[in-house]
């Protein structure tokens, strides 16, 4: 009889130790996810256009203002040092970038209208050139035309991230060395995807991203 009572003795014991590692773990993976998550939402300025509809006009047209309206950031903001500078930049001529939509809209015989407007967005998982940043709320300029019922398009303002063709894009070097000089060596190296290891800490972030994106969606 004794020696059955300290054997379940032992499987209970067992059992909590199984449970408390688990937590711990748990917890200590979510502390991380926060981290890093935090980390490259403070460092990043995103570029996200809502076209009209999913007609290839639209569409086209959609890809017509991304372009104008990034050659316009990257002169504006060619000596930011950090994403808080871009944004307050962007935000004084945020005027000028409804304009510039506008003009691009109209010169494409078009009559939509445009918003344009500064906040936090929810993005899915991107990957620029060998750049991949994880779902999840950046600050960003968000250009909504016309009844922006189209597709979505994303990009990285600042650093300056994006491509017309995203697929055979590089990123330059200087972009690389901008998120480099406001990241730590952990963030940056999960982003740049560098090996196998972090490939695996990129999809843990992603995964806990994807989880609360549902949560707060709900």
């Amino acid at each position: 009889m004794i020696y059955f009572s300290k054997e379940k003795k032992f499987n209970k014991n067992a059992i909590v130790l199984t449970l408390l590692i688990f937590m711990f773990i748990l917890i200590s993976a979510i502390s991380y996810v926060q981290a890093v998550s935090k980390d490259l939402s403070s460092c990043v300025f995103r570029l996200h256009v809502i076209a009209n509809s999913d007609s290839k006009e639209d569409q086209d047209l959609k890809y017509k203002v991304r372009d104008s309206l990034i050659n316009y950031m990257n002169n504006l903001c060619a000596n930011a040092s950090n994403k808080l500078e871009a944004i307050d930049i962007a935000n004084s001529h945020i005027e000028d970038f409804k304009s510039i939509a506008i003009k691009v809209i109209k010169d494409n015989g078009y009559n939509y209208d445009v918003s344009v407007e500064i906040g936090n967005f929810e993005f899915p998982t991107k990957s620029y050139g060998d750049i991949s940043l994880p779902s999840g709320y950046y600050d960003a300029l968000r250009v909504k035309i016309g009844s922006s019922s189209g597709q979505n398009w994303w990009c990285v303002m600042f650093p300056p991230l994006c491509f017309v063709d995203v697929t055979s894009g590089v990123v330059p070097e200087e972009s690389k060395e901008s998120l480099k000089n406001n990241l730590n060596d952990e963030d940056y190296s999960i982003i740049s995807n560098d090996n196998n290891v972090t490939n695996f800490k990129f999809k843990l972030v992603e995964l806990f991203n994807n989880f609360n994106l549902k949560i707060a969606n709900k």
